[in-house]
C-alpha cells in the first residue's frame, strides 16, 4: 500500500515510516502542509497519516482539500491537539481515525490495520485470476491454494498489475506503484523485478504479457 506520512517532527516521522515499512507499506514522507497537498494531488497514494500542526498549511486544510477533490483514501490524523472540538472537526472533515500524541507504535499499527480492513471491505479483499489469488490486506498470494513467497516489491508489482488486469499498465505506473520517492529504480531494475515475478508464476497458468511500446498485462496463459 502506497502511504504518505505528513509529519514535521523527525523523531515521530521516522518512527512512523519505519513501522509502516516493516508492515509492507511503500512510504513517502513530507514535512509541510503545502508539500502534502501537492503530493496528494498526484493521486498516487492509498493511505494518509496526517499531522494537524504542519507548517505552511495546516493539516485540517490539507484534509479539507483532499476530500473536496473527491479522494476517498483512509486518513489517520495524529496530533498533539486533544480538545474535543478538534477531534469532532477533523472527523467531520473526513478523517477516518484520530490519535493523540504521544501514542504507542503498537496502537498506531493496530489503527492502520483497522483502516486497511475497512478500505478493503469497501472493495475487493482478494483478486483472482485463473489459479492465482492475491490477498491484498495480508499481502499474500497463493497458486492453487499453495503460498508463493514474494518480496514486498514483487507483491506491489503483481498487485499493481492485478488491480488493472483489464488494462495495460505502463512502466511509469509500475515504478510509481512499487517505489517511494527515496527508492532508486532503474529501467533495468524494473526488468529484473518483472523477470523474478514471471519466474515465480511460471507454473501458475498466469503470465505477465509485454505489450510492446505500451506496458504490461496480467492474464491467464504465459506470454512475453
Amino acid at each position: 500500500m502506497r502511504t504518505l506520512v505528513a509529519e514535521d517532527d523527525d523523531s515521530i516521522g521516522e518512527a512512523i515510516v519505519a513501522t509502516l515499512e516493516s508492515g509492507g507499506h511503500v512510504v513517502d514522507r513530507v514535512v509541510s502542509g503545502r508539500h502534502a497537498d501537492q503530493a496528494l494531488a498526484s493521486g498516487a497514494f492509498e493511505l494518509l497519516v496526517l499531522d494537524l500542526g504542519l507548517p505552511g498549511l495546516d493539516g485540517t486544510e490539507v484534509l479539507r482539500r483532499l476530500r473536496q477533490r473527491g479522494e476517498g483514501m483512509p486518513v489517520l490524523v495524529i496530533t498533539a491537539r486533544d480538545a474535543l472540538n478538534e477531534r469532532v472537526q477533523v472527523l467531520d472533515l473526513g478523517a477516518d481515525d484520530y490519535l493523540v500524541k504521544p501514542f504507542a507504535l503498537t496502537e498506531f499499527e493496530a489503527r492502520v490495520r483497522a483502516l486497511m480492513r475497512r478500505a478493503a471491505n469497501r472493495g475487493a479483499t482478494e483478486l483472482r485470476i485463473g489459479n492465482l489469488t492475491l490477498n491484498l490486506p495480508g499481502q499474500r498470494i497463493t497458486v492453487g491454494g499453495q503460498a508463493v513467497d514474494l518480496t514486498r516489491r514483487e507483491f506491489a508489482l503483481l498487485a499493481a498489475l492485478a488491480t488493472r488486469q483489464d488494462r495495460v499498465t505502463s512502466r511509469a505506473q509500475l515504478i510509481e506503484a512499487i517505489c517511494s520517492w527515496d527508492d532508486d529504480l532503474t529501467d533495468n531494475g524494473l526488468d529484473i523485478a518483472i523477470h523474478r515475478v514471471r519466474r515465480k508464476l511460471e507454473h501458475s497458468g498466469v503470465g505477465i504479457r509485454t505489450i510492446r511500446g505500451l506496458g504490461y498485462l496480467l492474464q491467464e496463459g504465459q506470454g512475453e
